[in-house]
């Protein structure tokens, strides 16, 4: 694509990094086909390539945003499958990044809007409040059906129906390995994680304990800033970046880490990308020692959890003699009370498949541990969580969610995993089949207790 920005204005990093994003696009249209605003609305300008014109006249020209730019860059959910698809390389996610900053400065939103976007920025961060809001939501949920705006009434629908007690492991400590050290990492506890389920934090800590690793909850770490980042609230997402890099360097400077050991996929795509993020900023350096060893509990698993270490075919196989979920769309039987050879159906979060390119290692892992691993339909399409996305365009995301949950239910699983707390939220609110997180299946494939929503679920 042919541009034409000004010296002056390459000379700020974002707009030159822009440029060179839009330079890469050949106007293929590949994007289009994996699209999932495009599949549903079938707009050019919510496509990758129509936003990428948009952006690129609005930067180009340094215009002030129209409400039908900003409209149709904000039905983008950051899924990034278009970077999966592009064969020309465009970095979407940084560009979009920056089209977003460059609106949230130089936009006028309406007064509901921006309430909103101030709340959700003010709450979801900060697990107090947030734990706090989802028992008001859960309140006011017998009253959604009076509230005329839609994404107020989704705010009150996101309230689970049980609100998990408070984990004292989420706090600032360190957990001894159960087995020879291997290695030390830090765990990202989180933030709306720590409101929503507090299971998967138990979990990833079982798990990494029992195969060797000291696990180490640094003080003054807590949300990656994603949440705001998505927003365009820059101040407000580097503001939360830079307190998990002074606090995990911290660590990395003192007793050493091996990792920075993360199981929110949506925040592990952000915290890989703290590099890019501080570039300019005096803690660039330690920025970029952190996205160097930030990885997905699936990457460490990889490494710490060989084959030996599960059950074996035969194992699994005779420890689900007699269960079978059954042909037939949607049908599942209830879970099993051992894992072995459990039906799963498994939920690629675009974070991970298109943020990380992480896309065998936890499907690879749930097979070692002797689970029969199935796939839906479409598994590159996004399921319509995508962070506060589902709050903002209620109505996208859920056609995004009825399609996805129609697609797990055809494989007839006794289980749903994936590996990103709004996926599991959002597709766990369209169907009865269980849904965990995929290291909670591990945990107890490798020894500890059943998964607690597939206990609920018996």
């Amino acid at each position: 694509m042919q541009t034409n920005f000004t010296e002056e204005q390459l000379a700020d990093p974002g707009t030159a990094r822009a440029n060179e994003i839009l330079r890469a696009c050949v106007h293929c249209g590949f994007c289009t086909a994996t699209c999932p605003t495009y599949q549903v609305l079938g707009d050019e300008l919510d496509s990758p390539r129509g936003r990428i014109y948009l952006m690129k006249d609005m930067l180009e020209n340094e215009r002030k945003p129209d409400a039908k730019t900003v409209k149709h860059i904000d039905r983008c959910l950051s899924c990034l499958a278009c970077m999966t698809t592009c064969p020309s390389g465009v970095h979407y996610m940084h560009l979009v990044d920056h089209a977003r900053d460059y609106i949230e400065k130089h936009y006028e939103r309406p007064w509901h809007d921006r309430a909103l976007r101030w709340t959700l920025a003010r709450i979801l961060p900060y697990s107090g409040r947030f734990r706090a809001a989802l028992v008001a939501a859960k309140l006011g949920r017998p009253f959604a059906r009076l509230i005329p705006d839609a994404r107020l009434r989704a705010m009150l629908a996101m309230a689970p129906k049980r609100i998990p007690p408070v984990s004292r492991n989420d706090d600032p400590q360190s957990f001894a390995p159960e087995a020879t050290p291997r290695m030390r990492v830090a765990l990202m506890t989180g933030c709306a994680q720590k409101a929503l389920n507090t299971d998967i934090n138990d979990a990833t800590i079982r798990l990494l304990t029992r195969l060797g690793a000291e696990v180490v909850v640094a003080k003054g770490a807590g949300c990656c800033g994603a949440l705001t980042h998505h927003m365009g609230k820059t101040d407000d997402s580097h503001a939360h970046a830079a307190a998990n890099i002074r606090a995990w360097t911290r660590e990395m400077d003192g007793k050493g880490l091996d990792a920075i050991v993360i199981n929110t996929s949506g925040c592990g795509t952000t915290v890989k990308d703290y590099g890019h993020m501080f570039a300019q900023d005096p803690l660039a350096d330690d920025a970029a020692r952190v996205s160097a060893i930030a990885k997905d509990v699936s990457e460490v698993l990889a490494e710490l959890m060989p084959e030996s270490d599960t059950r074996t075919a035969q194992e699994a196989k005779d420890g689900v003699a007699g269960i079978d979920a059954g042909p037939g769309k949607g049908v599942h039987a209830p879970p099993a009370a051992t894992p072995g050879g459990l039906r799963v159906a498994y939920h690629a979060a675009c974070s991970l498949q298109h943020g990380q390119k992480i896309k065998t290692h936890p499907k690879a892992l749930l097979k070692r541990a002797g689970f029969e691993v199935v796939e839906p339909a479409d598994s590159h399409l996004c399921c319509g969580s995508a962070g506060t996305y589902n709050l903002m365009q209620p109505d996208i995301s859920a056609k995004l969610k009825e399609r996805k949950v129609r697609t797990l239910e055809a494989r007839a699983p006794q289980v749903i995993a994936a590996g990103n707390i709004g996926c599991m939220m959002q597709i766990g609110s369209g169907t009865e089949v269980p849904v965990v997180h995929t290291v909670e299946l591990l945990d107890w494939a490798t020894g500890g207790p059943m998964p607690p929503a597939m206990q609920r679920a018996e």
